[in-house]
């Protein structure tokens, strides 16, 4: 439980747009995004199929809402997605015999072996980021702490 004298007072709170974290966490998003978008190009993957990607290449064969879990995404979001995905060959789709309604992604052979071309992305993305592993891990850190905070209180 927070005190009056860990709880930020109201009137010392950000006010301009350069003061707010969402406008950092926002801004460096969208800086995020292009590095990755120069990283992943080559690879055929925007962003969001590389995220997807990794999820399948730590656990082939899985429901689009076992993804959905693990990226915070939902279905409607995630079927346009891995359609895509499909129609570039990375992955297939079918549905689980047991239960009609469950889509089981799958990698096919050239999504396993996407992984070999991607390997070097983390360590690009580290160069890139101008920062120390040991940065990345503590910055990481912080917001999944910060993700789990808000998420409580959303």
């Amino acid at each position: 439980m927070k005190t009056a004298a860990t709880k930020p007072s109201k009137t010392k709170a950000p006010q301009t747009l350069d003061e707010q974290l969402c406008f950092a966490l926002y801004s460096t998003g969208l800086a995020l995004n292009k590095v990755y978008r120069k990283l992943l190009g080559p690879l055929g993957l925007t962003y969001p199929q590389y995220l997807a990607m990794l999820v399948l290449w730590e656990r082939d064969g899985i429901t689009v809402s076992e993804i959905g879990e693990r990226l915070f995404l939902d279905s409607a979001t995630l079927t346009p997605l891995l359609k895509r995905m499909q129609t570039a060959g990375l992955i297939t789709r079918t549905r689980a015999l047991d239960d009609e309604r469950q889509v089981i992604i799958a990698l096919t052979q050239e999504g396993r072996a996407l992984k070999a071309k991607a390997r070097t992305v983390p360590a690009d993305l580290v160069c890139a980021a101008e920062c120390s592993i040991d940065e990345m891990v503590s910055l990481k850190h912080q917001l999944e702490s910060l993700r789990g905070s808000l998420a409580k209180n959303a």
